[in-house]
């Protein structure tokens, strides 16, 4: 039996929820592990119906640097009580001078991400450049604190080794389509009566909060081209799963941009901006739409890809290593910031029912090669092979 304490809070939205959301429900099932999660009070009470799970709430919420710095100190000591034997840091830090062996969780690509320096600088916005230049160090040492770096993609794996100079292991998120579809509620009133009103349009979806690197600018800029390609044939309906001002959206990204720029199409473009939508509920809406579009600079895995594709939507992305690592054939790309190349992209899927159908056949066998199985046994393989060495060092 292996003990380990995952130190959670920074896994609080987007891609690290959905982590937590899929690993300690495979833990439990194992039965291999006993685990202790130390989470911040919001998420504790998400979680409280898993058993054999023991967990640790923060004093509170606190924000990354701080809670970084705070966690040096107290972390420690519950290591210690917890009687873990690994400790897995699942928010891109990790803690110097861990009491145990400890992998390290590094998934955020901004920290490597040359587009978005460029990006934020030419925003003007010095608070997000100056944050992420700390946290980037703070990103960096932790890697040469860890023990084990784990990397959800073979391409940000070797992102991290050549940024790093250290070694680190690629091991894919996974994906349970079952798990995924089973909740039967349906979509919000709202949502459903905006699906309905695009009922006999081509129906777009991009599902992300906003932020800088998902690009949103570029697909916006995308649309007018869109309406004149396909105009008198078929009207285009994009829907996004946020709302573009800064008070609906996590983090410090300023929507000015966008919001503008969305103001501009407005009564030229039929775009939807939907909110969050409850996590349960989401396969309602990729099933609803038509074509799946990322126009995103920068990513480690991204998982609404691997939701679109067992969802059968056609994928039109970006054309980044970790895309190309994800979708493989599944995908048609284009270069990142070329609204116009975006258009041609959907316009040759919509227009070729081949290639759109043979980009949702081998979506769908694409997604099930990612397991979350298979991803916590291999977590369980490296966090044994620590346990061995520290043992057999004794």
């Amino acid at each position: 039996m292996i003990r380990l304490f995952i130190n959670g809070p920074a896994a609080s939205a987007g891609g690290g929820l959905t982590y937590l959301r899929n690993v300690l429900p495979q833990l439990v099932r194992r039965g291999d592990a006993e685990t202790t999660v130390l989470l911040n009070p919001a998420l504790r009470r998400e979680f409280s119906e898993l058993r054999n799970i023991s967990f640790v709430e923060t004093p509170g919420s606190f924000k990354a640097l701080r809670r970084f710095f705070h966690e040096q100190t107290a972390l420690p000591q519950l290591i210690r009580r917890s009687g873990a034997q690994v400790l897995i840091s699942a928010g891109n830090f990790a803690l110097w001078q861990s009491p145990v062996p400890q992998i390290l969780l590094s998934r955020n690509s901004l920290y490597t991400s040359g587009d978005f320096v460029r990006d934020v600088r030419a925003r003007g916005d010095h608070a997000i450049w100056v944050d992420t230049l700390i946290k980037g160090w703070l990103a960096r040492q932790s890697i040469s604190w860890a023990d084990i770096t784990v990397a959800p993609s073979e391409a940000f794996a070797r992102e991290l080794s050549s940024w790093s100079g250290r070694e680190v292991v690629a091991i894919h998120h996974g994906f349970d389509a079952d798990a995924f579809t089973s909740d039967a509620t349906p979509l919000p009133a709202e949502v459903q009566a905006h699906l309905e009103d695009g009922e006999d349009a081509l129906r777009l979806l991009f599902v992300s909060h906003y932020n800088y690197y998902r690009n949103f600018e570029t697909l916006l800029r995308a649309m007018p081209l869109l309406n004149r390609r396909l105009k008198g044939r078929r009207r285009v309906k994009l829907y996004l799963t946020c709302r573009l001002n800064s008070r609906d959206n996590p983090g410090s990204y300023k929507t000015e941009a966008a919001s503008s720029l969305l103001s501009d199409l407005r009564g030229k473009c039929d775009i939807v901006e939907m909110g969050s939508i409850p996590y349960r509920s989401l396969h309602h809406l990729y099933r609803a739409c038509h074509i799946y579009v990322t126009p995103a600079y920068a990513e480690s895995f991204a998982h609404p890809l691997v939701e679109a594709m067992s969802s059968g939507l056609p994928v039109v992305a970006s054309d980044l290593a970790v895309h190309r690592e994800i979708c493989g054939s599944a995908a048609v790309y284009f270069p990142p910031f070329s609204a116009e190349e975006l258009a041609n992209a959907v316009v040759r899927v919509y227009e070729d029912q081949g290639v759109a159908t043979k980009l949702s056949q081998a979506g769908r066998l694409r997604a099930k090669d990612f397991s979350w199985e298979e991803h916590v046994g291999r977590l369980l393989t490296l966090a044994a092979g620590l346990i061995h060495t520290v043992t057999g060092a004794g």
